[in-house]
């Protein structure tokens, strides 16, 4: 593996670290007013909109996607704009048209969309005109394991009726959602990973009912539309709706959440390593007993493991990048689990110290770190919870000797 960026990359690393200089990181206080604003607490504001046209005028846009669709980037390309990007995680993402769940969903429609869908809802959503949803979490089982997903999706003539309750369904809030990826089960008698289907549902089909907003660590994440608690109630779309075939939902799942959650930490490297920025500048600038709060054996010991464990996460993401690149999806999913275990943990470890080195300030609203620390603390569920990936990522590695054993 090449350490170097290759000539593509460090062009785009340039023009997306000039794009946040001059755009991005002086919209951060007038996205805060704006946000404060708003007479509808989910809904866009407009700074928002005046850094997606900066971007796109500059071609900083769909980064993510591989393919015509997209930028035409690998994921080893991305990488190192992704975690550009996750210095200012509220803004530039979405600015670039590369947040979630958008950027999932995306892949979805790519990979497994007919021509019409791709046409009446990929479109849009590549040329960020639309939000988009997916509605696969659910209140009443334990969603870690999505075969238990209880929602219904039964086969009526030309139709599905759909049935159930999710919630922490991110976007749905924001009134540009207009489009729901719904995974629930076709056959419940079907073995164990073919009960489950997934299908297209416009926001405003009947007996679709938003029930309510919900809060993370008393955040409500309005600036991406919420997540929201979700009911479908006798909700029927036609049959072309379905993505792929009946019982391609757990598949489509694991081939949608392989990238989502490499994003992911992606983005949080460069979240890392804007904490790391604020925690040095604010403790080379104040002073207790006499003696400025870098000095301080303590804080020298977070800034120097937070430094080490940044790098450790970065070559581990570059390394699952380009595996995915190389072998696939399939090939790199030791990596990609591992990825996901360390990243969202260590990370949310460095926004401690960091907050711990801002003084009460760092538990404020002045300052980036709180935030940054509930988004972070989040990851550690979103795209499955720890102990999940934890368990596949030994039974793997224990498999190896399991013959030995015998």
């Amino acid at each position: 593996m090449d350490f170097a960026f290759d000539a593509r990359t460090e062009e785009l690393r340039g023009q997306l670290l000039d794009f946040m200089d001059e755009h991005v990181y002086p919209a951060e206080p007038v996205f805060e007013e704006q946000l404060a604003e708003r007479e509808n607490p989910w809904t866009s504001v407009p700074v928002v909109e005046e850094l997606k046209a900066e971007a796109r005028k500059r071609g900083l846009w769909n980064f993510f996607l591989p393919g015509a669709d997209g930028a035409g980037l690998t994921n080893l390309q991305y990488a190192p704009l992704a975690e550009i990007t996750g210095r200012s995680p509220h803004l530039a993402p979405v600015a670039l048209n590369c947040a979630a769940p958008d950027t999932g969903n995306m892949e979805v429609l790519a990979m497994f969309g007919t021509e019409n869908q791709r046409k009446q809802w990929l479109k849009p959503l590549l040329e960020g005109e639309i939000r988009s949803a997916f509605a696969m979490t659910e209140p009443d089982v334990a969603s870690s394991d999505a075969r238990n997903i209880a929602t219904s999706i039964r086969r009526d003539g030309d139709s599905y009726v759909i049935n159930g309750r999710k919630w922490f369904i991110t976007g749905a809030m924001n009134p540009d959602c207009r489009i729901f990826i719904v995974m629930g089960k076709t056959d419940p008698d079907a073995e164990p990973h073919r009960q489950q289907s997934m299908i297209l549902v416009p926001r405003d089909t009947p007996g679709l009912e938003i029930k309510r907003g919900m809060r993370v660590f008393g955040y409500d994440d309005g600036f991406h539309g919420g997540h929201a608690e979700v009911i479908f109630h006798d909700v029927r779309v036609p049959a072309e709706n379905l993505l792929a075939e009946e019982g391609a939902g757990f598949a489509i799942a694991q081939a949608r959440l392989g990238p989502g959650r490499i994003h992911h930490c992606m983005r949080l490297i460069g979240t890392a390593e804007r904490a790391i920025e604020l925690m040095c500048r604010r403790t080379m600038g104040r002073s207790t007993f006499g003696t400025p709060i870098a000095e301080q054996g303590v804080v020298q010991d977070w800034i120097a493991e937070s430094r080490v464990r940044v790098e450790q996460l970065r070559l581990l993401v570059l390394k699952t990048a380009w595996l995915m690149d190389t072998v696939g999806n399939k090939g790199a999913h030791t990596e990609i689990q591992a990825i996901k275990i360390a990243t969202p943990a260590a990370v949310e470890w460095i926004l401690d110290k960091a907050i711990q080195a801002h003084g009460a300030g760092g538990l404020s609203q002045d300052f980036p770190l709180a935030q940054l620390w509930a988004k972070a603390r989040t990851l550690r569920f979103a795209d499955g919870p720890d102990e999940v990936h934890k368990r596949s990522l030994a039974r793997r590695e224990l498999k190896k000797y399991r013959t030995e054993a015998r």
